[in-house]
């Protein structure tokens, strides 16, 4: 909905081209914005989805200080999108990637196995490293 919704303030613009402009779209080699490889790619979101996780995991955990875990989630969230975009305009969301790849379709649909497999594959790693370091039974 809210790639729908990008798409139709982008498309009041005279000129726009919704495929041509790639619609932040996520991708590697090519479509990537730094033209990064996919390996590259695989890895920046496997550990940046990694890294996010950690920090809800930690800052939402009951032994954390209580109403602090939406400022650890933000600026965890700023920095990792800081570091990501010139990768592959960052995902660590599948539901982010889905949507603006559904508008520019073609290579964006292509690549979006990989924006579902390295979030998921990061978020799983994570849920395992914080139970095995942190869990207390």
């Amino acid at each position: 909905m809210a790639a729908f919704v990008l798409s139709v303030i982008a498309n009041g613009k005279p000129g726009f081209d919704l495929v041509a402009s790639a619609f932040a779209a996520n991708g590697y080699g090519a479509h990537s914005p730094g033209h990064y490889s996919l390996g590259a790619a695989l890895v920046a979101e496997v550990v940046l989805t990694f890294m996010f996780l950690m920090v809800i995991l930690g800052a939402t955990d009951k032994r954390a200080p209580a109403g602090m875990a939406g400022i650890a989630i933000g600026l965890s969230l700023t920095l990792i999108h800081l570091i990501g975009l010139p990768v592959t305009n960052l995902s660590v969301n599948p539901a982010r990637s889905t949507g603006p790849a559904l508008f520019v379709g073609g290579w964006a649909l292509a690549q979006l196995w990989l924006f579902w497999l390295a979030p998921l594959a990061g978020a799983a790693l994570a849920g395992a490293a914080y139970r095995s370091v942190f869990d207390e039974s």
